[in-house]
């Protein structure tokens, strides 16, 4: 039987904890078994359980701690990464094997671990080997979105991340509901996006003479690959948390059993009420 996996990813900041904490829930309103694995070895406290945590294997604070080492925070955030991709068998014994695992895990935030280190990558094809379905789950700011130079910033960023990956990913725009609304309409725009346009009405910022051709290349390339995607996350809309979810179960072939069995289960009880209700019809005109 097949699992199913979560990579939620993102810049510092960008509310994986929230997200995850979230979707635990969430997913418990729906009767569904949700685990969360901890992989940021410089994480402090959460409030939801954890079915396993990397700071039970290494932490960034002893890794910055040793005299031979002599790692800044950043630098210890990869010794801890590296390390963990080099002691798999410790995440496999911690997952164990229960029927429908359906595991989100919980990141770090330097953006350098799925753009060009090897450390995600070795995971996902790790957690393949082992059965799992897994997707992609890249979380940007939607407070730090709303300008074009970030917003396309924060694109690249995550276009990197699927060309990394390849796997299926879902882009979320967070924090949805810490904007006023005159700012959740202004990035209603930058949900479905078209880069030209959005250069023609951008600041100067954007439109810089010395950069032009260059911005023009950046946006031609989004375009080109036209993977880019958002979806807006505002963790009190309990109906916007739901369809997030249905992507990233769609894209992972979650329930597709279920989703099988409902239409010939709802099918027949309606049928057999409208074929009563006809027959009582006829006969009593």
């Amino acid at each position: 039987m097949p699992r199913f996996a979560q990579i939620v990813m993102g810049p510092a900041g960008s509310g994986k904890s929230t997200y995850c904490s979230t979707m635990v829930k969430h997913s418990e309103t729906l009767n569904r078994s949700v685990q969360v694995v901890n992989l940021d070895p410089a994480a402090e406290h959460f409030d939801y359980p954890i079915l396993a945590d990397i700071r039970e294997l290494i932490q960034v604070d002893d890794v910055m701690e040793d005299d031979s080492l002599r790692f800044g925070p950043n630098g210890g955030l990869v010794f801890c990464m590296e390390y963990f991709a080099n002691n798999f068998d410790w995440l496999e014994e911690s997952l164990g094997h229960m029927e429908d695992d359906y595991i989100l895990f919980d990141c770090p935030g330097q953006i350098e671990l799925y753009t060009h280190l090897p450390v995600m990558r070795q995971l996902v094809d790790q957690l393949q080997q082992w059965e799992f379905r897994v997707c992609g789950v890249f979380l940007v700011d939607s407070q730090f979105m709303v300008e074009s130079f970030k917003f396309i910033s924060g694109v690249m960023a995550a276009l990197s991340t699927m060309v990394s990956l390849e796997i299926p990913q879902v882009n979320i725009m967070t924090k949805m509901d810490l904007l006023n609304p005159k700012a959740k309409k202004e990035i209603e725009k930058y949900l479905d996006p078209d880069m030209y346009s959005m250069m023609d009405d951008s600041s100067d910022t954007i439109r810089s003479k010395k950069f032009k051709k260059l911005t023009a290349a950046i946006c031609g390339l989004i375009d080109d690959y036209s993977m880019v995607r958002f979806l807006p996350f505002d963790r009190l809309d309990e109906e916007g948390v739901n369809i997030v979810l249905q992507h990233i179960d769609f894209s992972i072939q979650y329930g597709e059993d279920l989703e099988f069995k409902e239409p010939k289960e709802t099918a027949e009880d309606p049928d057999n009420i409208n074929y009563d209700e006809i027959f009582q019809d006829k006969t009593g005109s």
